[in-house]
């Protein structure tokens, strides 16, 4: 079994997902009292949010490809950003990293396209759901996925319950049924389903809240990093 490394605390809130999913799954595979062998690197996320509401992100990826550096040294064979935005600075971790990478919308991309779907929904940070700055349309286009995002409004809406509730561990039940809503809207403009770009978004909903599929960035990423693990 290879060494999972997690670059996390982007919030911890939702590095939890990563390390109970990495878990679960290399337990389903090998049974027993079998678990993953991973290593965290968990930081300061308020730090980070100054750097992601400043615009540093020269400065984030010199801070996430220092941790990648340090998981590495450690023992990591795989390197896992835990975080949609966070992602952004991908490159940077690749730039100096021996071991492989495993980018979050690989892991999505991966997904879509085994469920046969060609139009999906996108939910996350603005700088996540920013069609010309993020990844996600890129990177899913090599998948043959057309990413489409909800309105400003709720755009604005959705980045606000991320950082002044979700990563805080706040989940209201007002602010799910403002993300169903807006679900169904990208629904209605013919999303087949809807990324949960954003890994604590899951922590507020799920499948059973909403009427066409969700896809959970975290659960994926930290399934195909366990998986990799696995591989022969």
């Amino acid at each position: 079994m290879r060494t999972i490394g997690l670059i996390g605390g982007l919030s911890w809130e939702s590095t939890v997902i990563y390390y109970q999913a990495v878990n679960q799954r290399v337990r389903e595979r090998l049974g027993g009292s079998h678990s993953a062998d991973t290593l965290v690197w968990s930081g300061d996320f308020q730090p980070v949010e100054d750097m992601l509401f400043t615009g540093k992100w020269d400065e984030l990826g010199e801070l996430l490809a220092g941790a990648g550096q340090k998981l590495e040294g450690m023992g990591a064979e795989l390197l896992l950003i835990c975080s949609n935005s966070c992602s952004r600075v991908n490159d940077a971790l690749e730039r100096v990293a021996n071991v492989p990478v495993l980018h979050i919308a690989d892991a999505v991309g991966t997904e879509i396209s085994a469920r046969g779907m060609r139009k999906v929904g996108l939910l996350g940070t603005l700088y996540t759901m920013d069609l010309e700055e993020s990844f996600y349309p890129e990177m899913l286009a090599k998948y043959g996925v057309d990413v489409i995002v909800p309105e400003l409004e709720d755009r604005e809406e959705v980045h606000q319950v991320i950082f002044e509730e979700l990563v805080r561990g706040v989940l209201s039940p007002s602010s799910r049924d403002a993300f169903v809503r807006t679900i169904d809207k990208l629904a209605a403009a013919g999303a087949e389903a809807v990324i949960l770009g954003c890994t604590e978004i899951e922590l507020l909903i799920t499948d059973k809240d909403t009427a066409i599929p969700l896809l959970p960035s975290a659960r994926l990423h930290a399934e195909a990093a366990a998986a990799f693990a696995l591989a022969d």
